[in-house]
């Protein structure tokens, strides 16, 4: 079954998939501690290093203090993700229960009662911003309370509004960039906001127009049960022997179960999105660092160096943007060595511009 789920997006064919009331349970249950970390996502933890976003643009991270205070503001931005995923799931425990593939998360399957994920779930939305005011600056306590806040109205009812989500899923990802800074006091520039802006677009908007190709390539085949179509557009790694499952998460959830408003996009519309995201990201960091790195200090101009790595990234993304197959963007970006190549020359380049500035 594993297998089987992992080629879901190009190699098993609708029949394949197995309906609601035939899906198994699952059989092994390893304790409720381990239920409350599957129930967290850890593979969706890698999203809140966004944190270091603003550091690093500012040049900031070369201290001890700054490496330690970025560290708390990612566990509890960690703690905050993983309230609302708790809430979640145990809210939604019941539907999840009926769908073959969410019926083994934790809450679902009973490894985590629902009382006990309200609980834990409710215990993290408040210490988490709690721990920051002392830990950090209230602006950071604010941000975090906010996110929670945000992100537990997405689940509840504005996930069910047209474009509404898009923009609720693109703040969670800008309020992470923005966290890093707040707790150190870094003045945000307008241009790291709009390309964080605009680039946190561009992948959540490539996200969902992946998943409504996937949602469309399952319908078609549904009605012959045909076999399945070979590959369309490039995979993150090809020497990877299966494209991994969907991930699970209020932000992402698998397009197994796809959003109540997935359908009501096109992919006409999500593509128009997409591209004029990356576009807009582009222009704005390129204008950024000309403006930001007009007299060049050390034997290169190593600011205006990084737009090219950072132009060859977005391109590179919008490789498998266009296939349809950014659905996982945490797979994508750290699956692909191309990809991770050309972000490592990118902070290789960003770095020196800090330190000869």
């Amino acid at each position: 079954m594993t297998e089987r789920t992992a080629a879901l997006i190009d190699d098993v064919p609708a029949t394949a998939v197995p309906s609601a009331g035939r899906f198994p349970p699952p059989v092994s249950v390893r304790g409720l501690p381990a239920g409350l970390v599957r129930t967290a996502r850890p593979r969706q933890w890698v999203k809140n290093v966004l944190v270091l976003a603003a550091p690093l643009a500012a040049g900031r991270l070369l201290s001890a203090h700054a490496v330690l205070q970025l560290a708390v503001v990612f566990v509890l931005f960690t703690g905050c993700s993983a309230a609302v995923y708790l809430i979640n799931d145990a809210r939604d425990a019941d539907a999840d229960r009926a769908h073959p593939v969410k019926c083994r998360r934790p809450v679902a399957c009973g490894q985590v009662p629902v009382p006990v994920a309200y609980a834990a779930g409710g215990a993290l939305a408040v210490l988490a911003p709690a721990a920051a005011g002392v830990l950090c600056n209230p602006d950071t306590a604010g941000l975090l309370a906010g996110y929670v806040v945000m992100q537990l109205a997405y689940c509840v009812w504005l996930k069910h509004m047209l474009v509404v989500d898009l923009v609720i899923v693109t703040t969670g990802f800008l309020m992470r960039a923005m966290a890093g800074g707040l707790a150190l006091g870094i003045d945000l520039s307008r241009w790291f906001l709009i390309t964080s802006g605009f680039g946190a677009l561009f992948m959540v908007a490539a996200k969902r127009y992946s998943e409504l190709v996937l949602m469309s390539r399952l319908a078609e085949r549904a009605p012959a049960a045909a076999p399945a179509a070979p590959t369309v557009g490039p995979q993150p790694d090809a020497t990877a022997a299966a494209a991994p499952a969907p991930p699970e998460d209020s932000e992402g959830s698998e397009v197994g179960a796809s959003r109540a408003l997935l359908g009501a996009y096109t992919t006409g519309y999500l593509r128009f999105v997409w591209q004029l995201a990356a576009g807009g990201a582009v222009l704005a960091y390129c204008l950024w660092s000309m403006e930001t790195g007009a007299s060049p200090n050390g034997w290169l101009p190593w600011r205006q160096l990084s737009m090219i790595p950072f132009i060859l990234s977005v391109l590179r993304y919008a490789v498998f943007a266009d296939a349809g197959s950014a659905g996982a963007p945490e797979d994508v970006v750290l699956r692909d060595r191309a990809l991770v190549v050309i972000a490592l020359a990118w902070v290789v380049l960003y770095v020196l511009a800090a330190v000869n500035r």
